[in-house]
């Protein structure tokens, strides 16, 4: 392999782990903010926060934004997949359903990232692809049912997780197909829809329940809530939405997808350790062949001839 694509898979894999452990860390600072102050009020806080920072940023040069003359039309499908859609089905089919159905649905990302690349993008992937995907979700799965198998058979909860990983991963078909805008474009664009659409959202229901001074309070009145939007704002939404739209246009939506299985070992782990939860024998293996399946789905296969750089 020419040594120019080598530093770019490594740049690329690089950017994708991050991007998954910025999200793994994410479940300590949120866990009691969310239960505590509500989905709304979370999602609205977190991308008003992540706009107003970025949109400072982009002011004072630290990052690099140029959409003057650029069509803003194209990028509508993709802030409606995610934040917008992504969001909305996660939220409310974790709500729904339990927390082993959820981790699940959201294990089979990188399959049907698979399936999405090889039929839209024509982007077949290679063997090595397909085994170190399927070990992923088998440790995913694993971690998952390791913490206790229950089912809610609740099919409106069954349906937003399904909107959940389709949204994500159409997502990523077309982020990989946006050659006109920058990465940094991408995010910045992202996070002003978020902070529109979930802030109206947030302040729409906190009207309807007449808490709304209440949310409005919540950064300066609650120290864990002010935590967890600064760290998801800042962390999640910038710079692991930079990050993760990098590792998309740089290694493609099949090795992207394929670290999506980091997060749960940094989730389990970080509960383990922060939030004293249970971290087993099976949580052990699991993170094992997670961590295996990840690093066969992106190995050096130059010496297979039907490998495709993506």
């Amino acid at each position: 392999m020419p040594k120019i694509k080598r530093n770019r898979l490594l740049f690329g894999c690089l950017c994708a782990l991050g991007c998954e452990i910025l999200y793994g860390l994410s479940y300590v600072f949120t866990k009691q903010a969310a239960e505590t102050a509500g989905a709304l009020p979370l999602l609205g806080w977190r991308f008003i926060i992540a706009a107003v920072v970025m949109g400072l940023g982009v002011c004072f040069g630290l990052f690099r934004v140029r959409l003057k003359g650029k069509a803003l039309k194209p990028l509508l499908p993709i802030v409606l997949l995610s934040p917008c859609a992504y969001f909305i089905g996660e939220t409310v089919g974790i709500d729904l359903t339990t927390a082993s159905e959820s981790g699940v649905f959201l294990a089979c990302i990188p399959v049907v990232s698979l399936i999405a690349s090889s039929l839209i993008l024509r982007k077949k992937p290679t063997g090595i692809q397909i085994a170190g995907i399927l070990i992923t979700l088998f440790g995913v799965l694993l971690t998952v049912l390791a913490l206790g198998a229950s089912a809610s058979l609740s099919v409106a909860g069954y349906l937003f997780l399904l909107i959940a990983v389709l949204s994500y991963v159409i997502f990523c078909v077309l982020v990989e197909k946006a050659e006109a805008y920058t990465e940094t474009e991408i995010t910045f664009v992202m996070l002003v829809a978020g902070a529109i659409f979930f802030g109206l959202a947030a302040a729409g229901d906190a009207v309807r329940t007449g808490t709304l001074g209440e949310v409005l309070r919540l950064p300066f009145s609650d120290a864990s809530f002010a935590a967890a939007v600064l760290y998801q704002g800042i962390g999640c939404s910038i710079f692991a939405f930079l990050l993760d739209n990098t590792a998309i246009t740089t290694i493609g939506v099949n090795r992207t997808a394929s670290f999506i299985g980091v997060s749960t070992v940094v989730s389990v782990v970080a509960g383990a350790v922060y939030l004293h939860e249970p971290f087993g024998v099976p949580q052990i293996i699991g993170a094992v062949v997670i961590i295996a399946g990840v690093y066969i789905a992106n190995a050096d296969a130059s010496h297979t001839k039907k490998q495709q750089e993506e």
